[in-house]
């Protein structure tokens, strides 16, 4: 039975059919797993599997100010992808002070097209900054709430994709890693496909009209790929060592402290982007802390917010079902080189810092 005081996707009633454990996920009613996280985890390693995305939050910016908007908004530098149809960009999105509001992916359309996909946990607070920033620049705001998302991943799931939905994505299987494509433009059966994701292998995250989003899930199940909870998402993110907003970084973090410092474009000095003046005092003054890959030595669970012996502490930790060892994310002194150690329970256990990523497209990259 459904839970009427959870939103909910428009996909329910096929994870409801397909066994689905559901949960409340920030005020969704959602699958943790359909049975198993643990082969959830193993069947997007090594073959495919789909994942219901449809609370993300899908926004449409349109206007010939489009990307000087973006400019101020964003701490990397949406101008990289401007004359680039499809291509996409990961950013920061950052408060005056340098602290990180959301992480986002622009897909930059045309000139005067960019297609934004927010977090869902951070919806309001999201679109209430996006909205103060405008001013009166000639920039339209549109929240897509009509539209859905399905992320297909693995390093099979880009053909059983292919196969499963045939003419509705007809090129997509010629498109590049972190590009994106619409077809069938302006109809009823209008697709959005890209070629990104948030598990550390292959794959599209595939954008429909709500109305079809049920029958493209089941599709797809029918062509192979295996119906996946947010339990396993978490444990394939973490390894691929993606951030979580809200564990690894928030308002009160900057990128620089929590290992986006890629995301953070400084090259043109002409562009004040919101929270610049805070990140170059901060690197001006020095960083007290860096954010790294934690292993665990031996036995135990590495969990948020455990103490880090000396400062610092884990911003995220799970058991990695494909090295089979305990790992983490944590921000840990600027001097700790080799190991640090975790006080678990009143202990202090040893763990290795790695840098990340743990796993890629299905190989272990640390030792």
């Amino acid at each position: 039975m459904t839970n009427a005081t959870l939103k909910e996707t428009p996909i329910i009633k096929a994870h409801e059919d397909m066994g689905a454990k559901l949960v409340d996920f920030g005020g969704w009613n959602m699958p943790i797993h359909y049975g198993s996280q643990l082969d959830e985890h193993h069947q997007v390693r090594t073959d495919a599997g789909m994942f219901d995305v449809c609370h993300m939050t899908i926004v449409d910016l349109r206007g010939c100010e489009v990307i000087d908007y973006l400019a101020k908004l964003l701490a990397n530098d949406v101008a990289k992808i401007a004359d680039k149809p499809g291509k996409a960009l990961y950013s920061c999105m950052l408060n005056n002070e340098g602290g990180v509001i959301d992480d986002l992916i622009i897909y930059s359309m045309d000139p005067a097209w960019v297609r934004v996909i927010v977090n869902s946990s951070t919806r309001e607070k999201d679109l209430a900054w996006m909205r103060s920033q405008l001013g009166n620049m000639a920039v339209d705001l549109t929240e897509r709430d009509d539209l859905a998302m399905i992320a297909v991943q693995g390093p099979n799931s880009r053909e059983f994709a292919v196969n499963a939905l045939a003419d509705e994505i007809a090129g997509a299987d010629d498109l590049k890693p972190f590009n994106a494509l619409l077809i069938n433009a302006g109809s009823e059966n209008e697709r959005f496909v890209a070629r990104t994701g948030y598990t550390g292998e292959d794959g599209y995250e595939i954008v429909c009209p709500n109305t079809q989003a049920e029958q493209m899930w089941r599709q797809l199940a029918d062509a192979g790929i295996k119906p996946c909870g947010l339990g396993a998402r978490d444990t394939l993110r973490l390894e691929a060592g993606m951030n979580l907003y809200g564990n690894d970084m928030d308002e009160t973090q900057s990128p620089l402290e929590s290992g986006l410092s890629w995301t953070v474009d400084f090259s043109n000095e002409k562009r004040q982007f919101n929270g610049r003046s805070s990140l170059e005092q901060q690197k001006e003054q020095g960083l007290k802390y860096k954010f790294v890959g934690l292993i665990l030595e031996g036995k135990g669970v590495l969990r948020a917010h455990q103490e880090i012996v000396g400062g610092g502490e884990l911003t995220s930790g799970t058991f990695s079902p494909t090295m089979q060892k305990a790992i983490g994310f944590a921000r840990v002194p600027v001097g700790a080189s080799e190991t640090c150690q975790v006080a678990i329970r009143k202990k202090q256990l040893d763990a290795k810092i790695v840098k990340l990523p743990f796993v890629r497209n299905g190989k272990v990259l640390v030792g």
